[in-house]
């Protein structure tokens, strides 16, 4: 299941990584995998913002505004008469 495309709020900062699993196991939609002993997004935009990768993350290398992507693209869109986006293209913060 995929929800809108390039909102959600999911960061990882790999160098914090200490390659636990731990994202993997509590992820419902499949989000990461581990390789090299380091968590990688695999599917982006499958994330639900939950929350459940970052709470159980032990070296606090995730982040994730839990449910305000998908909500604050719909509203971002409507307000601006335009498509779904979460208007943060350029912010570094929401990007892998």
């Amino acid at each position: 299941m995929q929800y809108l495309r390039n909102v959600v709020t999911l960061t990882l900062d790999t160098r914090q990584c200490n390659g636990c699993g731990m994202c993997v196991e509590v992820c419902p939609h499949g989000v990461f995998v581990v390789e090299d002993r380091k968590a990688r997004i695999i599917d982006r935009d499958a994330c639900m913002e939950c929350g459940a990768c970052a709470r159980n993350c032990t070296s606090e290398a995730l982040s994730v505004h839990a449910g305000v992507g998908c909500a604050a693209a719909v509203l971002n869109g409507m307000f601006r008469g335009g498509p779904p986006t979460c208007d943060c293209s350029a912010n570094s913060e929401c990007h892998e």
